[in-house]
């Protein structure tokens, strides 16, 4: 596979290894996939792509519960070991998220294509990366066929997320933080995260065709069908690929 270009999320993950799945924000896992299994109304055997899947935490849970799952990441630090710890009826692979969409041998091949976390869509930085993210959803699904993607509130952060700076002509939320690797050493390190409202997700949705279902607010490990909210950090899309 050849990288669109380097990304700044490479060398986050190859520090945090393991460390990753040691966050809270990574501990809803089941939670999640309950949620998304009746909303999506996934059937045993239903084919799910997972769009930025990291270690594989949701590709596992789904594959656990009988449905045949794919993850695709930029990071080899992550797709190694998502691959480590596979559960039967989970596959991985690296591929750059923004390139999905040329992956002509991936065309409607799956019922349901999921992107959570942050893990693809949100932390490319430009509009037309994030854009590229969703074609490729687009192109992977069956018609017919549901997206779910989170994507940060552009509203929640201005309002609560105080330490971070919000960078309104552009929409993104930067932090300094510190990491911790599985040695326990730390690293202070800059993220960004691209931040949406609503309407915004609605038509980014509309310019690659994709159809709207419902927008949530939600928060990790607490998916729901909550109405959109300033407080409450994420939203949740989910779109359908007309017949």
């Amino acid at each position: 596979m050849t990288q669109k270009d380097s990304h700044w999320f490479e060398s986050v993950a190859r520090y945090l290894g393991d460390s990753y799945l040691k966050y809270s924000f990574t501990k809803g896992t089941q939670q999640e996939i309950d949620f998304l299994v009746d909303e999506l109304q996934l059937s045993q055997g239903d084919r799910v792509i997972d769009i930025g899947c990291g270690p594989g935490r949701h590709c596992n849970e789904l594959a656990r519960r009988g449905h045949s799952s794919f993850g695709i990441d930029i990071s080899a630090t992550f797709i190694e070991q998502a691959i480590a710890s596979a559960t039967e009826g989970a596959s991985f692979r690296r591929l750059d998220a923004r390139n999905l969409k040329d992956e002509i041998n991936l065309h409607a091949q799956f019922d349901v294509a999921i992107c959570l976390c942050q893990g693809a869509f949100g932390v490319m930085l430009d509009d037309l990366d994030d854009l590229d993210v969703l074609r490729g959803a687009a192109a992977v699904l069956r018609p017919g066929g549901l997206l779910a993607l989170s994507a940060f509130n552009s509203y929640f952060s201005i309002r609560h997320h105080t330490e971070a700076l919000f960078d309104v002509r552009r929409g993104v939320s930067h932090e300094r933080t510190v990491l911790r690797n599985p040695a326990g050493e730390s690293m202070e390190t800059d993220l960004w995260t691209g931040c949406y409202t609503p309407r915004e997700l609605r038509m980014a949705c509309s310019s690659v065709g994709l159809e709207v279902v419902s927008i949530y607010g939600v928060e990790p490990g607490k998916y729901g069908r909550q109405e959109p909210s300033i407080d409450l950090p994420e939203f949740l899309l989910i779109a359908r690929k007309p017949q």
